[in-house]
């Protein structure tokens, strides 16, 4: 009887034992799977957060090439960006039509291409790239890079967002605020909203200061099938843009005022809105008569009659009827208009191209000459023998002729070769 008292005591024992080692394992393995569990979790949340804080990396690295791209015309002289006029994406035949409008606001640093060197023409423009152009257009740049307009808190109602993504542009919607770029019941700023036909018009006639005008013509009844689709309030600023020619409507007889509009149809509505503004004292725009291209540089004669010389840049834009070409197709006597950028040439655009240089040489007895108001030769008459008729040939003479013989000294009766071209003498040279 003892004896079986003992072995179920040591049973009971053994089983107690087991049952302890069993739980004991039981609950470490519980502990075990609890701290894995948490530190999966850790794991999963630290993944989480590396993956937001590279989208965020990601999304900033975007904005700050926008703010780049956008500033590139900002820079300060000395510095090492350039503007870029040769766009990898833009090809010169297809874009025919907005070719040139882009180049020229290119030129001025109005309309800026991308860090890649591309311009992406078909991409919709945003109502902040759009207003930024605006501002550059009028002149404004500076005014919008001032501290008191970068800092400055505006009562828009997303502009905590504005802040927060398009740091770089508040100046710049400031200076538009400033100037009536937006209208009066405006709460929103839309920095990425897509900007369609009708806010661009309206936005463009504003920069041309016509308010007034538009205000006039709010009972205008425009000549489209969508005409209902345009805002009352509007309807006197599209009637102004019609008659600027900043903008026309389809072939279809509409409008499509909610129409985006792309990045090179902008360029076409700003430079046709930049080409009506008043001149403004740039130095970077030269307007004048093409006198020399030589030794790597280009010599204008302005309105008021100085001349400047100019280093040209190696790969300077030019236009010469209404073409690309090279330097070597510049003829002295172009007009042009001619800009600069950190004091090189690096945009030409001739206005209106020199005659056809045709050369002469003739000769014959002086018959006589005349001098305009500063003294000097304005024509001369040379009456010679042809076929046994005597004629008379009266030519214009150049007011820097050069002559030679007689000390200078041109008299009637003088025997005299005269060279120059176009009907205009160069130089004359007394024979006898």
């Amino acid at each position: 009887m003892n004896q079986n008292r003992s072995i179920l005591k040591k049973t009971a024992a053994a089983t107690l034992a087991l049952t302890m080692l069993a739980g004991g394992a039981t609950g470490a393995m519980a502990s075990a799977d609890a701290k894995h569990g948490n530190n999966w979790k850790q794991e999963e949340k630290k993944k989480q957060q590396n993956n937001k804080k590279q989208e965020n990396n990601k999304k900033h690295e975007e904005n700050k090439k926008h703010e780049d791209n956008n500033n590139q015309g900002d820079k300060k002289k000395g510095s090492s960006i350039t503007i870029n006029l040769n766009f990898g994406d833009l090809n010169e035949q297809e874009w025919k039509w907005a070719y040139d409008h882009i180049i020229r606001l290119a030129s001025k640093g109005v309309f800026n291409g991308y860090q890649d060197g591309s311009f992406k023409p078909k991409n919709n423009i945003t109502r902040i790239e759009a207003l930024v152009a605006a501002v550059r257009m009028l002149g404004l740049e500076e005014e919008a890079k001032k501290p008191e307009n970068m800092n400055a808190h505006l009562n828009f109602k997303d502009f905590d967002q504005l802040k927060k993504k398009y740091g770089w542009a508040v100046g710049y919607v400031t200076v538009a605020l400033e100037n009536d770029l937006f209208s009066e019941n405006d709460m929103v700023v839309q920095a990425e909203k897509p900007a369609n036909r009708l806010w661009a018009s309206v936005l463009l006639v504003k920069a041309m200061k016509l308010d007034a005008e538009a205000k006039k013509k709010m009972d205008t009844v425009l000549p489209f099938r969508d005409a209902k689709e345009i805002p009352a309030g509007s309807v006197g600023y599209i009637a102004v843009a019609l008659e600027k020619n900043l903008i026309t409507g389809y072939n279809n007889n509409t409008f499509q005022p909610n129409k985006p509009v792309t990045r090179a149809e902008l360029a076409a509505l700003l430079d046709r809105v930049d080409q009506q503004l008043p001149e403004t004292n740039n130095a970077q725009a030269i307007n004048g008569t093409i006198q020399a291209i030589a030794n790597g540089a280009i010599t204008v004669k302005k309105a008021d009659n100085t001349s400047v010389t100019i280093p040209v840049e190696q790969n300077v834009f030019i236009f010469r009827k209404d073409t690309k070409v090279p330097v070597s197709a510049l003829q002295a006597g172009d007009e042009a208009l001619v800009r600069t950028f950190n004091g090189k040439v690096i945009f030409i655009e001739v206005t209106k191209p020199a005659e056809a240089h045709i050369s002469f040489v003739d000769s014959g007895k002086v018959s006589s000459f005349t001098l305009n108001e500063q003294g000097k030769i304005a024509t001369i008459s040379l009456t010679k023998e042809v076929n046994g008729t005597v004629q008379i040939v009266i030519f214009n003479v150049d007011p820097n002729v050069a002559i030679t013989g007689n000390a200078g000294v041109l008299s009637p009766n003088l025997n005299v070769i005269v060279k120059g071209a176009n009907n205009l003498v160069q130089s004359i040279e007394i024979v006898a």
